[in-house]
């Protein structure tokens, strides 16, 4: 190669180095080409206008799986607690992670729950999803539309493990002329309860739970030097004290069996009040009074709960709550010194064709024990999860999801042994385990007595139905309860509060139709147990 010819192509050859190490031209709008790396694979989207192309990888995480309720609330409205609403309150946040959906508890006073429900769904303003509530009044929200039917939620829902609950909670607390309208969360009935330490045979009747009451009021029960109560029963008007009339009344009035029922004649719907079975009821009633803490006409059942823990009482009358919140080791100094039992009875009975009281033979009391009638009495029947018919859909669903998911025995089973909840067992499996509640902190001794309690009143014959008639809460709530509480104050005689009571049932039942409501009275005694 001569020289000339050398020198022309080392100038080519340079030059092309230059341009390979040029930086390269900046590509107009039209020319840029997006490309984006899913999962560690390259996708290219030209656009061809210029030769030019650039290539950017960008990293973009895994998107987890949307939950089926995001974005969802469910506003819940229940009474002031802390019982009940706890338990709805510290699993909300649980069930939001599961499912996404946010639930909002709101509380009021128990005395205020049913209007605040009634009033909400009559005005359409539906501010509530779903209450938790008092089974028995269902019927008034059911009959004009308000709460909507769960019975094809419970079949497709093979999670909530339906055939466990117990029958009794399935058609009382659940269900309405063959349809399931509510979730229950609780099972209620009214028991006994007394200091084992103190009292070796506990009372069979309410003559021998006035005899104790009396032989241990006045004397110290827990130590620190101050005289305590032979017996704590709450007895505070618009609270939730109307109840306790009928486990004294209803050993009396109901001895033939739960079709019997307590409150009303079978065949006119005539109250039965006036006889001399009431009144005796209300005498013993009163003299409980006696062996009592001196303000216990104010003390809702959050304070006898709270005397009885703290070893200030010898008797008690309440729901389930007592027995678990006995073995709380932080509010209770009567762990293992706490017996439960079955509702003191009565050797005497009513006739309902004379008024009086008659001793309990075969005839008048087929099922007595020893020959006392015992009677004990379903009360409230538990609280129960609703929900509200006029509700978005996706919102009725997580409502549901949200029930179901706190009566699944996973929480269920659990929250039944927690004193605080006010959730007492309603599932056979809860009669069944009873290490769960050894676990829990009761003695295997505790656990039997508790349970059996309960389950000697689900099995009796001559179980006590509540009310569940339309407008029960008028009858008993408003009713029963003042003039109640007003004979209990002295503001009026044992007499006038039997005519008030008569008076005032009456009044409701010729404004509804008596034959209407002998019909529904009638039906809601045929009850599964």
């Amino acid at each position: 190669m001569n020289s000339k010819l050398f020198m022309f192509v080392s100038l080519l050859m340079v030059i092309a180095m230059l341009a390979a190490c040029a930086p390269a031209a900046a590509p107009t709008p039209e020319t840029v080409i997006e490309t984006v790396e899913v999962e560690k694979e390259v996708v290219v989207t030209e656009v061809v206008e210029k030769e030019v192309i650039v290539t950017q990888e960008v990293e973009v995480a895994p998107q987890p799986e949307a939950l089926p309720y995001e974005g969802v609330e469910v506003d819940v409205l229940t009474f002031t607690g802390p019982q009940i609403a706890e338990p709805l309150q510290r699993r909300g946040p649980d069930f939001e992670a599961l499912t996404g959906a946010k639930v909002n508890v709101t509380i009021v006073p128990f005395s205020d729950l049913y209007q605040k429900i009634l009033t909400d769904a009559a005005t359409g303003t539906n501010a509530f999803d779903a209450w938790v509530f008092a089974p028995q009044w269902m019927v008034d929200f059911i009959v004009p539309g308000y709460v909507e039917n769960l019975s094809e939620y419970v079949a497709n829902d093979p999670d909530l493990e339906w055939e466990d609950v117990a029958p009794f909670f399935r058609d009382f607390s659940a269900s309405y002329e063959g349809d399931i309208y509510t979730i229950p969360l609780d099972g209620d009935f009214h028991m006994g309860y007394y200091r084992t330490d103190l009292i070796d045979t506990p009372p069979k009747t309410w003559d021998e739970y006035l005899a104790i009451a009396s032989e241990f009021h006045g004397q110290d029960l827990n130590g620190d030097g101050d005289p305590d109560y032979g017996s704590c029963i709450s007895k505070k008007r618009a609270a939730q004290a109307y109840w306790f009339i009928t486990d004294v009344a209803a050993s009396m009035i109901q001895s033939k069996g739960t079709a019997e029922g307590a409150f009303f004649d079978l065949e006119t719907m005539e109250p039965l009040v006036d006889n001399e079975a009431f009144r005796k009821a209300l005498e013993i009633y009163d003299a409980t009074t006696a062996f009592g803490p001196p303000d216990e006409l104010n003390l809702d059942v959050g304070d006898t709960r709270g005397l009885f823990t703290s070893g200030r009482c010898a008797l008690s009358l309440d729901w389930g709550d007592i027995g678990t919140l006995a073995i709380d080791p932080d509010t209770s100094v009567v762990m293992d010194m706490t017996g439960a039992m079955i509702l003191p009875g009565s050797t005497q009975v009513l006739d309902r064709e004379t008024g009086a009281l008659v001793d309990c033979d075969e005839t008048t009391c087929p099922y007595a024990v020893d020959g006392v009638n015992h009677a004990p009495f379903a009360a409230y029947g538990g609280w129960s999860g609703g929900i509200n018919a006029g509700a978005d859909d996706i919102v009725k669903n997580a409502a549901y999801d949200f029930f179901s998911y706190m009566a699944q025995p996973a929480q269920a089973n659990e929250d039944v042994t927690i004193g605080i909840t006010g959730f007492n067992p309603y599932r056979t499996s809860q009669f069944l385990n009873r290490q769960a509640w050894v676990d829990a902190g009761m003695s295997p001794q505790a656990a039997s007595d508790y349970l059996g309690a309960i389950e000697a009143s689900l099995a009796s014959p001559n179980m006590v139905l509540d009310l569940r008639i339309p407008q029960n809460q008028r009858y008993q709530q408003v009713t029963l309860d003042q003039a109640v509480a007003q004979f209990m104050a002295g503001e009026i005689t044992l007499e006038e509060a039997i005519q008030q009571i008569y008076d005032g049932w009456e009044e409701i039942t010729e404004e509804l139709g008596r034959e209407d409501q002998l019909a529904v009275y009638l039906a809601t005694l045929g009850v599964q147990k």
